[in-house]
Protein backbone atom coordinates (compact mmCIF):
# COMPACT_ATOMS: atom_id res chain seq x y z
CA UNK A 1 0.00 0.00 0.00
CA UNK A 2 1.37 3.38 -1.04
CA UNK A 3 0.88 6.03 1.63
CA UNK A 4 0.57 9.55 0.23
CA UNK A 5 1.57 12.70 2.06
CA UNK A 6 -1.36 15.02 1.46
CA UNK A 7 -1.51 18.72 2.23
CA UNK A 8 -4.65 20.80 2.74
CA UNK A 9 -4.73 24.51 1.91
CA UNK A 10 -7.48 26.38 3.74
CA UNK A 11 -7.42 23.65 6.38
CA UNK A 12 -9.40 25.53 9.04
CA UNK A 13 -12.48 26.21 6.92
CA UNK A 14 -15.59 24.04 6.74
CA UNK A 15 -14.29 21.94 3.86
CA UNK A 16 -10.72 22.12 5.10
CA UNK A 17 -11.65 20.41 8.36
CA UNK A 18 -13.56 17.69 6.53
CA UNK A 19 -10.54 17.12 4.29
CA UNK A 20 -8.14 16.99 7.24
CA UNK A 21 -10.33 14.44 8.97
CA UNK A 22 -10.54 12.29 5.84
CA UNK A 23 -6.77 12.27 5.40
CA UNK A 24 -6.15 11.68 9.12
CA UNK A 25 -8.47 8.68 9.19
CA UNK A 26 -7.38 7.05 5.93
CA UNK A 27 -4.81 4.24 6.34
CA UNK A 28 -3.24 5.05 2.96
CA UNK A 29 -2.84 8.79 3.63
CA UNK A 30 -0.75 10.97 5.91
CA UNK A 31 -1.22 14.67 6.69
CA UNK A 32 1.73 16.50 5.17
CA UNK A 33 0.53 19.78 6.64
CA UNK A 34 -2.15 22.41 6.41
CA UNK A 35 -2.25 26.14 5.77
CA UNK A 36 -4.72 28.92 6.39
CA UNK A 37 -4.80 32.71 6.22
CA UNK A 38 -3.43 34.61 9.19
CA UNK A 39 -6.79 36.30 9.78
CA UNK A 40 -8.39 32.95 10.63
CA UNK A 41 -6.62 32.87 13.98
CA UNK A 42 -5.50 29.26 13.45
CA UNK A 43 -1.95 29.79 12.20
CA UNK A 44 0.54 28.31 14.65
CA UNK A 45 -1.99 26.07 16.37
CA UNK A 46 -1.80 22.30 16.15
CA UNK A 47 -3.73 20.62 13.34
CA UNK A 48 -5.16 18.20 15.87
CA UNK A 49 -6.83 21.16 17.55
CA UNK A 50 -8.41 22.12 14.22
CA UNK A 51 -9.85 18.61 14.11
CA UNK A 52 -11.01 18.75 17.71
CA UNK A 53 -8.68 15.87 18.54
CA UNK A 54 -5.36 15.26 20.24
CA UNK A 55 -2.29 17.13 18.98
CA UNK A 56 -0.53 15.53 16.02
CA UNK A 57 2.65 17.58 16.16
CA UNK A 58 2.01 19.68 13.06
CA UNK A 59 1.05 23.34 13.24
CA UNK A 60 -1.20 25.24 10.86
CA UNK A 61 1.05 27.27 8.59
CA UNK A 62 0.61 30.20 6.24
CA UNK A 63 3.28 29.27 3.66
CA UNK A 64 1.59 27.51 0.77
CA UNK A 65 4.89 27.12 -1.09
CA UNK A 66 6.36 25.11 1.78
CA UNK A 67 3.29 22.85 1.81
CA UNK A 68 3.41 22.18 -1.94
CA UNK A 69 7.10 21.36 -1.57
CA UNK A 70 6.68 18.63 1.06
CA UNK A 71 3.37 17.10 -0.11
CA UNK A 72 2.77 14.38 -2.69
CA UNK A 73 -0.60 15.99 -3.39
CA UNK A 74 -2.37 19.15 -2.26
CA UNK A 75 -6.14 19.41 -2.00
CA UNK A 76 -7.55 22.88 -2.55
CA UNK A 77 -11.09 24.05 -1.76
CA UNK A 78 -10.11 27.62 -0.94
CA UNK A 79 -11.09 30.68 -2.98
CA UNK A 80 -10.89 31.91 -6.58
CA UNK A 81 -8.42 34.58 -5.41
CA UNK A 82 -5.94 31.90 -4.30
CA UNK A 83 -6.22 29.79 -7.46
CA UNK A 84 -3.56 31.62 -9.49
CA UNK A 85 -0.99 31.34 -6.69
CA UNK A 86 -1.70 27.68 -6.04
CA UNK A 87 -1.60 26.90 -9.77
CA UNK A 88 1.85 28.45 -9.99
CA UNK A 89 3.07 26.48 -6.97
CA UNK A 90 1.68 23.20 -8.33
CA UNK A 91 3.47 23.83 -11.63
CA UNK A 92 6.76 24.76 -9.97
CA UNK A 93 6.83 21.81 -7.56
CA UNK A 94 5.19 19.26 -9.91
CA UNK A 95 2.85 18.37 -7.05
CA UNK A 96 -0.48 16.67 -7.75
CA UNK A 97 -3.15 19.32 -7.28
CA UNK A 98 -6.78 18.45 -6.56
CA UNK A 99 -8.87 21.57 -7.12
CA UNK A 100 -12.47 21.91 -5.97
CA UNK A 101 -12.68 25.72 -5.96
CA UNK A 102 -15.48 27.19 -8.08
CA UNK A 103 -16.19 30.69 -9.37
CA UNK A 104 -12.68 31.24 -10.73
CA UNK A 105 -11.82 34.07 -13.13
CA UNK A 106 -10.53 33.71 -16.68
CA UNK A 107 -7.03 34.32 -15.30
CA UNK A 108 -7.56 31.56 -12.77
CA UNK A 109 -8.75 29.15 -15.45
CA UNK A 110 -5.71 29.97 -17.59
CA UNK A 111 -3.41 29.38 -14.62
CA UNK A 112 -5.02 25.99 -13.97
CA UNK A 113 -4.57 25.01 -17.62
CA UNK A 114 -0.92 26.03 -17.48
CA UNK A 115 -0.32 24.03 -14.29
CA UNK A 116 -1.81 20.98 -16.01
CA UNK A 117 1.01 21.09 -18.57
CA UNK A 118 3.49 20.55 -15.72
CA UNK A 119 1.68 18.20 -13.32
CA UNK A 120 -1.47 16.15 -12.84
CA UNK A 121 -4.41 18.39 -11.92
CA UNK A 122 -7.82 17.01 -11.00
CA UNK A 123 -10.43 19.72 -11.21
CA UNK A 124 -14.11 19.27 -10.47
CA UNK A 125 -16.94 21.53 -9.41
CA UNK A 126 -18.07 18.72 -7.15
CA UNK A 127 -16.05 15.70 -6.08
CA UNK A 128 -18.72 13.46 -4.67
CA UNK A 129 -19.28 10.17 -6.44
CA UNK A 130 -23.05 10.70 -6.43
CA UNK A 131 -22.93 14.12 -8.02
CA UNK A 132 -20.66 12.92 -10.80
CA UNK A 133 -23.07 10.10 -11.49
CA UNK A 134 -25.83 12.73 -11.58
CA UNK A 135 -23.89 14.69 -14.20
CA UNK A 136 -23.52 11.53 -16.28
CA UNK A 137 -27.23 10.74 -15.99
CA UNK A 138 -28.16 14.31 -16.93
CA UNK A 139 -25.96 14.07 -19.99
CA UNK A 140 -27.56 10.79 -21.10
CA UNK A 141 -31.09 12.09 -20.49
CA UNK A 142 -30.39 15.30 -22.40
CA UNK A 143 -29.05 13.36 -25.38
CA UNK A 144 -32.16 11.19 -25.46
CA UNK A 145 -34.71 13.96 -24.88
CA UNK A 146 -33.01 16.78 -26.81
CA UNK A 147 -34.80 20.16 -26.74
CA UNK A 148 -38.26 18.56 -26.84
CA UNK A 149 -37.95 18.72 -23.05
CA UNK A 150 -37.17 21.97 -21.26
CA UNK A 151 -34.14 21.72 -18.97
CA UNK A 152 -34.12 23.54 -15.62
CA UNK A 153 -31.61 23.28 -12.77
CA UNK A 154 -32.37 24.14 -9.14
CA UNK A 155 -29.64 24.35 -6.51
CA UNK A 156 -29.84 25.05 -2.77
CA UNK A 157 -26.83 25.84 -0.57
CA UNK A 158 -26.03 27.26 2.86
CA UNK A 159 -26.16 30.99 3.48
CA UNK A 160 -22.37 31.35 3.53
CA UNK A 161 -21.81 30.30 -0.10
CA UNK A 162 -20.53 33.28 -2.05
CA UNK A 163 -20.99 32.25 -5.71
CA UNK A 164 -24.20 31.53 -7.61
CA UNK A 165 -25.19 29.43 -9.40
CA UNK A 166 -23.02 26.77 -7.84
CA UNK A 167 -20.19 25.27 -9.84
CA UNK A 168 -22.02 21.94 -9.73
CA UNK A 169 -25.17 23.46 -11.19
CA UNK A 170 -23.15 25.01 -14.01
CA UNK A 171 -21.41 21.69 -14.63
CA UNK A 172 -24.81 20.03 -14.94
CA UNK A 173 -25.96 22.68 -17.40
CA UNK A 174 -22.77 22.39 -19.43
CA UNK A 175 -23.21 18.61 -19.64
CA UNK A 176 -26.79 19.04 -20.86
CA UNK A 177 -25.77 21.62 -23.45
CA UNK A 178 -22.91 19.46 -24.69
CA UNK A 179 -25.19 16.43 -25.05
CA UNK A 180 -27.63 18.53 -27.10
CA UNK A 181 -24.92 20.09 -29.26
CA UNK A 182 -25.46 23.56 -27.83
CA UNK A 183 -23.18 26.38 -26.74
CA UNK A 184 -23.90 26.58 -23.02
CA UNK A 185 -23.03 30.28 -22.79
CA UNK A 186 -25.65 31.08 -25.42
CA UNK A 187 -28.53 29.07 -23.94
CA UNK A 188 -28.05 29.46 -20.16
CA UNK A 189 -30.52 31.67 -18.29
CA UNK A 190 -29.09 32.45 -14.86
CA UNK A 191 -32.20 34.06 -13.44
CA UNK A 192 -35.64 35.36 -14.32
CA UNK A 193 -37.35 38.49 -13.06
CA UNK A 194 -40.27 40.60 -14.18
CA UNK A 195 -41.98 40.16 -17.54
CA UNK A 196 -39.62 37.81 -19.31
CA UNK A 197 -41.85 36.59 -22.09
CA UNK A 198 -42.31 32.94 -22.95
CA UNK A 199 -39.54 30.49 -22.33
CA UNK A 200 -37.50 29.95 -25.48
CA UNK A 201 -36.97 26.44 -26.71
CA UNK A 202 -33.53 25.10 -25.87
CA UNK A 203 -32.89 27.34 -22.88
CA UNK A 204 -31.21 25.90 -19.80
CA UNK A 205 -32.61 27.72 -16.81
CA UNK A 206 -31.12 28.09 -13.34
CA UNK A 207 -32.77 28.81 -10.00
CA UNK A 208 -30.78 29.46 -6.83
CA UNK A 209 -31.74 29.11 -3.17
CA UNK A 210 -29.58 30.12 -0.19
CA UNK A 211 -30.24 29.58 3.49
CA UNK A 212 -29.43 27.83 6.73
CA UNK A 213 -26.76 25.14 6.72
CA UNK A 214 -27.80 23.23 3.60
CA UNK A 215 -24.66 21.52 2.34
CA UNK A 216 -25.81 21.17 -1.25
CA UNK A 217 -28.93 20.03 -3.10
CA UNK A 218 -29.15 19.84 -6.89
CA UNK A 219 -32.19 19.00 -8.99
CA UNK A 220 -32.26 18.65 -12.76
CA UNK A 221 -35.73 18.89 -14.31
CA UNK A 222 -36.61 17.83 -17.84
CA UNK A 223 -40.14 19.10 -18.45
CA UNK A 224 -42.05 17.90 -21.48
CA UNK A 225 -45.66 17.84 -22.59
CA UNK A 226 -47.63 16.01 -19.88
CA UNK A 227 -44.56 14.45 -18.27
CA UNK A 228 -41.59 15.49 -16.20
CA UNK A 229 -38.33 13.78 -15.26
CA UNK A 230 -36.40 14.89 -12.18
CA UNK A 231 -32.89 13.84 -11.19
CA UNK A 232 -31.94 14.77 -7.62
CA UNK A 233 -28.84 14.66 -5.45
CA UNK A 234 -28.77 15.84 -1.83
CA UNK A 235 -25.56 16.06 0.15
CA UNK A 236 -25.94 15.12 3.80
CA UNK A 237 -22.34 15.74 4.83
CA UNK A 238 -19.21 17.42 3.50
CA UNK A 239 -17.52 14.07 4.03
CA UNK A 240 -18.69 12.96 0.59
CA UNK A 241 -16.65 15.73 -1.06
CA UNK A 242 -13.63 15.01 1.13
CA UNK A 243 -13.71 11.29 0.32
CA UNK A 244 -13.97 12.04 -3.39
CA UNK A 245 -11.07 14.51 -3.26
CA UNK A 246 -8.92 12.00 -1.41
CA UNK A 247 -9.76 9.36 -3.99
CA UNK A 248 -8.78 11.82 -6.72
CA UNK A 249 -5.42 12.54 -5.07
CA UNK A 250 -4.53 8.84 -4.95
CA UNK A 251 -5.73 8.26 -8.51
CA UNK A 252 -3.68 11.17 -9.87
CA UNK A 253 -0.46 10.21 -8.12
CA UNK A 254 1.93 8.95 -10.80
CA UNK A 255 -0.28 10.13 -13.67
CA UNK A 256 1.31 12.24 -16.42
CA UNK A 257 0.68 15.98 -16.52
CA UNK A 258 -2.84 16.81 -17.62
CA UNK A 259 -6.15 18.30 -16.63
CA UNK A 260 -8.41 15.56 -15.34
CA UNK A 261 -11.93 15.44 -13.93
CA UNK A 262 -13.83 13.20 -11.56
CA UNK A 263 -15.21 11.31 -14.53
CA UNK A 264 -11.64 10.19 -15.20
CA UNK A 265 -11.10 9.30 -11.55
CA UNK A 266 -14.31 7.26 -11.41
CA UNK A 267 -13.92 5.66 -14.84
CA UNK A 268 -17.05 7.33 -16.18
CA UNK A 269 -15.52 8.64 -19.41
CA UNK A 270 -16.63 7.06 -22.67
Amino acid sequence: MTVLNIGIVGCAGRMGRALLAAVHDAPDSHIAGGTDVAESGWVGRDLGEVLGREAIGLAVGDDARALFTVADAVIDFTSPKATVLHARLAAETRTVWVLGTTGTSAAGDAAVADAATKTAVVRAANMSVGVNLLIGLARKAAAALDTEFDAEILEFHHKHKVDAPSGTALALGAAIADARGQDHDKVKVLGRHGVTGERRRGEIGYAVLRGGNVIGDHTVVFAGESERIELVHRAGSRDIFARGALRAAHWAHGKPPGLYGMADVLGLTD
